[in-house]
Formats: C-alpha cells, sequence, structure tokens
C-alpha cells in the first residue's frame, strides 16, 4: 500500500491523501476579486487527485498585496467573487480546500511574479506605499517601507481575523497564515527585517508576538473545529537571521495554540542577502524532518518534488506527514492520478473522466 495514498486527518478534516497542491500566485485578480482564470485554474487542480487544494497568496488588506492583480479578501466583493469558485469546484470535487491569507509587507507594491523585481513606486498607477514592521528596504531595491505603528499592527490582525470568517463563510474547509518567504509574518519573525524596540522587536518572543497575535486572532474568529494551519520559512539563509532553531522553537508555540498544521519552506526575505544551497528535489525536506521530530501536528514538506517515487519516500523515511506539489501540478495538473498509476494506488475522479484509466491500470479511479 501507498503510504502517499494513505488517508490523514487534518483537526477535525479527512484527507483522502496526503498530496497537496501549494498556494500558487496566479497574478490574474481584477481589484482583488476572483474571475473566470480562478475558475478554469482551481477547476481544474481540484480534479489532480490531490487530497489538499491551497489557494494561492490572498491579502487580507490592499495594501497587503504582492502584485494589484493579486486576490483579497477584504470585503463582501472579494468574498463573493471567491465564494463562486468554491462553490463551482464543489459541484464537481470533494478535495479538501484551504486558503493561505497573506500581508505581503515590504514585498507588496510589485509587478507580475514572472517580471523579477519590478517594483511599483508609491506615485505610479498602480503602485502604492508599503508597509512593515521595520523601514528596512530590500538590498535588491523597491520602496523604503514605513514601520507600522502599534495601532496599525493591531488593525492588520483584525484584517486576518475578518479575512479568516470570510474564508469559512463562503465555504472553505481551513485557512493557512503566510508566514514564509518574506512577506510581512516573516518580516516580523526576522531579525534582518525586524529592528523594533518595542514589544514586537527585539527577543525571539518579542520578534514572535505577531504571528502568535494573528493566529490567535484568526483562530477566534473561525469556528471552533475550523482548522487554521501556517506556512513558515524555516530558514532565511542569511547569517544572523531566522534559523531552523527559531522555527522549532515558534512551532512549539503555534502547537500549544492548537494549530492545525504547518507547511514548511525555506528562504524569500531577501533574494540579494540569502545564500542558497544547489536546488535539487526535496532540498528543504531536512526542514520538516526537523521540525516533526519536535510537534504532533501534522507537517507538509516541499522543495522541487516532482517524481511521485520522491514523494513516497519523504513520507516513508518521515521527512513530513504531507507532500506540496507546487511546479509538477502546474506542468501536469493530474499528477495525482498519475502518481496513483506509478505507485500502484487508486484516486478519486468523477465518472466523466472514468475512461481514462491507462489499458491495463486496475483500480485506478474509484468515484
Amino acid at each position: 500500500m501507498s503510504n502517499l495514498f494513505s488517508e490523514i486527518k487534518i483537526g477535525s478534516l479527512n484527507l483522502d491523501n496526503r498530496i497537496v497542491v501549494p498556494p500558487m500566485c496566479q497574478y490574474s485578480a481584477a481589484h482583488g476579486q476572483a474571475n473566470d482564470w480562478h475558475l478554469v485554474h482551481y477547476g481544474g487542480l481540484a480534479l489532480s487527485g490531490a487530497g489538499l487544494l491551497i489557494v494561492e497568496s490572498t491579502a487580507v488588506d490592499p495594501a497587503g498585496r504582492i502584485s494589484y492583480a493579486d486576490l483579497g479578501l477584504w470585503d463582501d466583493n472579494t468574498a463573493n467573487a471567491l465564494g463562486k469558485v468554491v462553490n463551482y469546484i464543489r459541484l464537481h470535487s470533494g478535495i479538501k480546500l484551504a486558503i493561505q491569507l497573506s500581508h505581503a509587507g515590504r514585498k507588496a507594491s510589485t509587478d507580475f511574479g514572472w517580471k523579477p523585481y519590478a517594483f511599483m513606486s508609491p506615485d505610479s498607477p498602480k503602485g502604492w506605499q508599503t508597509y512593515a514592521p521595520s523601514a528596512e528596504p530590500q538590498s535588491i531595491g523597491g520602496t523604503v517601507p514605513k514601520a507600522l505603528s502599534g495601532d496599525e499592527i493591531k488593525q492588520i490582525i483584525s484584517q486576518y481575523a475578518a479575512a479568516a470568517k470570510r474564508a469559512a463563510s463562503i465555504g472553505f474547509d481551513m485557512v493557512e497564515l503566510h508566514g514564509a518567504h518574506g512577506y510581512l509574518i516573516h518580516q516580523f519573525l526576522s531579525p534582518i527585517t525586524n529592528k523594533r524596540t518595542d514589544e514586537y522587536g527585539g527577543s525571539l518572543e518579542n520578534r514572535m508576538r505577531f504571528a502568535l497575535g494573528v493566529f490567535d486572532a484568526v483562530k477566534a474568529a473561525v469556528p471552533q473545529n475550523f482548522p487554521v494551519g501556517i506556512r513558515i520559512s524555516a530558514t532565511d539563509w542569511i547569517e544572523g537571521g531566522w534559523d531552523l532553531e527559531q522555527s522549532i522553537l515558534l512551532a512549539g508555540e503555534l502547537e500549544e495554540r492548537g494549530c492545525a498544521y504547518i507547511h514548511v519552506s525555506a528562504g524569500g526575505l531577501d533574494g540579494g542577502l540569502q545564500n542558497m544551497p544547489t536546488l535539487h528535489p526535496g532540498y528543504q525536506l531536512a526542514f520538516s524532518e526537523a521540525i516533526k521530530k519536535k510537534v504532533k501536528m501534522p507537517v507538509i514538506g516541499v522543495g522541487l518534488i516532482t517524481d511521485p517515487n520522491d514523494a513516497e519516500l519523504a513520507i516513508v523515511e518521515s521527512k513530513a506527514d504531507m507532500i506540496a506539489v507546487g511546479r509538477g501540478m502546474l506542468y501536469d495538473p493530474r499528477w495525482g492520478w498519475h502518481a496513483a498509476a506509478a505507485l500502484g494506488a487508486h484516486v478519486k475522479a468523477p465518472s466523466q473522466y472514468l475512461y481514462a484509466a491507462p489499458h491495463g491500470v486496475k483500480g485506478l479511479f474509484e468515484n
């Protein structure tokens, strides 16, 4: 029996298997609102054979968008538009749905993601002033962010809670907080970007205060058994920055508060300062493995994993409880089907597609 295709629980939810479609920005929204692109994109990925689909980074405030074309969940208009996508998926798939809530902080106000470092200045038609824990610009350029005041920090925490409440109301099964890749929560965690001298800066306890405050507020805003997880960067890959040891301590604090899972990535704080290793399949699994040894909640591993056998081995070797497949899913939106065929497992598919099973592959589909 395949370990990758065994069931797993996240909080009160049962997942059919341990394959995760991670959040991947599409830069295709209008005024934060989902549209036909998202219907087609997520409608397809919902039939991928994965057990969990996490919708892309979705801003809790317009100023928290990475780009002017990011999804948002800050008002009724954005909620209604995204709700149509959720309802569409529910018509054709029983996949569990999460949404990643985010604020980009100093990494906001950019052009599309396929235009590296294309920053939008505050006085440009599609740009705005960015905000961060401290007025520390990225080494690669961009607008100098304004340091958030105490009241502004509290306002953003409230915006996370309001967005999470909307997510639950339009039919999502869980929420993931984006604490990775150099966005606002990560900026508070790392001493590279957090130079504050108040209760949100300095010591590890203080630098974790914003992340834990967001988690507590979101947890209080959603139904009692509604799972709330988080994605983190386990290291900045910058000397003197956020690292694995601190990540393990954060994971423990989150678990005590009822965190449903932790999704372990790395890097992204500052592309000009980070010293990344040579990339290879599973290059970040050492981090998920180390965190998994210290917590009981499920751990999602990620990092250029595109081969089903590599994903299977990572589960067998306890490097993670679930495996996120990003690039592989974009290239092959039926990755889960092909993984099931390769590993001798079975996967759910709609009746309309049952004829797609390759000749000689018995029991691939269940419906």
